[in-house]
């Protein structure tokens, strides 16, 4: 097969499955993107320029990361699939604008939910510079993965991420609307998040049942003071606990004491029978910081 042809292309993404014996695996979330423009797309999205540092999360057969690499990006993958280095070491450039590969591109077999960016990447990148993520996301894994990347000790330039559609739908949520939660609020208070384009299942090879886009989360300016983070996050998610609950009852078992559930219920100006997914940032963080800490 030309390796002129772009690995994400049809044609030779069935030369490679076929070459090496391979099957995406249902139980490791695997779909192998065959669409050049939505490769592109995210290569577009991510504003990949040369120079990038950029962490890919499970490149599969490499569609996404070659053309990271032509772009002129240096690219470091985290991936779980022990069946797949072989095919990315004999299928990705061996050269890229006259450097070896290995100049450029660094995969690790690992968990990237195990993953201690700073030790990882130590060698590889340069700290001093910013850091892009770039991943076609498992369905199965999204939601952990955005939250480990939210909470991960570096600063992201910014984090490309193709994802299931109703979970970018969580993402990008407005109080009020159902797929307003956790992860809607455990990302907006640290990124802008836009959603760049959508992608037909038909993109696919095995084709998933659903669509799937492309979003984009870009660093706030200026992030809300939440306080102890961890404590935040739990709070949110022990409000949402029940959510077809009022916000009163879910209280309940984080402040017990009646009055002064009924007194921080006062102070947020809402209905006692208001429901979680009702309230907004600030009201959460007002609320956080009226529950005792479970440290």
């Amino acid at each position: 097969m030309n390796s002129d042809i772009p690995i994400g292309s049809p044609l030779r993404t069935e030369a490679i499955i076929n070459r090496y014996f391979i099957h995406a695996k249902r139980k490791l979330g695997q779909n192998f993107l065959v669409d050049h423009d939505a490769i592109m797309g995210i290569v577009h999205a991510a504003n990949i320029k040369p120079g990038d540092q950029v962490i890919e999360i499970g490149p599969g057969i490499g569609s996404l990361t070659e053309q990271l690499l032509l772009a002129g990006a240096k690219v470091f993958a985290y991936e779980v699939d022990d069946s797949l280095p072989e095919i990315l070491r004999n299928e990705l450039p061996s050269k890229i604008n006259g450097e070896p590969l290995n100049k450029r591109f660094k995969l690790l077999l690992k968990d990237v939910l195990k993953a201690n960016f700073k030790d990882d990447l130590a060698g590889f990148f340069d700290f001093t510079r910013p850091i892009k993520v770039a991943a076609n996301l498992p369905y199965y894994i999204t939601t952990p993965i955005i939250f480990a990347l939210n909470q991960a000790d570096l600063q992201f330039a910014n984090v490309t991420l193709m994802m299931q559609k109703e979970v970018a739908d969580r993402l990008q949520a407005k109080p009020g609307n159902k797929e307003y939660g956790p992860l809607t609020i455990a990302v907006q208070i640290e990124m802008n998040v836009n959603l760049a384009f959508t992608v037909k299942n038909r993109s696919f090879i095995p084709r998933p049942r659903v669509d799937s886009s492309v979003v984009v989360l870009t660093p706030l300016k200026n992030k809300p003071d939440v306080g102890d983070i961890k404590h935040f996050n739990w709070m949110v998610k022990m409000c949402f606990a029940q959510r077809r609950k009022t916000l009163n009852n879910n209280l309940k078992s984080l402040l017990p004491d009646k009055d002064k559930r009924e007194q921080l219920i006062t102070s947020l100006n809402v209905d006692p029978r208001v429901r979680p997914e009702e309230l907004t940032i600030s009201q959460f963080i007002q609320i956080a910081r009226a529950i005792p800490s479970q440290r």
